[in-house]
């Protein structure tokens, strides 16, 4: 069996401008192959049609909207584009910023989509 060399992603490796916070971005991120998004504030880049291609035409920027738990127990953030309003599940990385990852899962807690009723006798 012949070896088999994956081709160099186009791209990938460039360090990159946060389209948010407007931080320099480097792209090696323990825990990831495919850095697109900031370790800082967790907004993406909307510039990938498979993981790591760099091959969409959108660019726009996706906001993180959610934090959903893989079976494994592993975080996982929900982007949604700000251009084309595209979802996207994008693996945490190592050095992103805990503060903003709690505060993202904790959103649906602070602010509910629906009136919580109060329980009588809580004070």
């Amino acid at each position: 069996m012949k070896n088999q060399r994956r081709p160099r992603r186009e791209g990938a490796g460039k360090p990159f401008r946060c389209g948010n916070c407007s931080r320099q971005i480097e792209t090696a991120a323990p825990g990831t192959a495919n850095r697109n998004h900031c370790p800082y504030c967790l907004w993406s880049l909307h510039v990938d049609l498979a993981p790591g291609d760099r091959r969409s035409p959108c660019h726009g920027t996706m906001e993180p909207v959610a934090i959903w738990v893989k079976r494994n127990s592993e975080w996982a953030l929900i982007h949604r584009c700000q251009r084309c309003g595209e979802l996207r599940s994008n693996r945490v990385a190592g050095d992103d910023s805990p503060i903003v990852l709690v505060s993202l899962a904790m959103r649906p807690i602070v602010l509910p989509a629906f009136p919580l009723p109060l329980e009588e006798g809580l004070s």
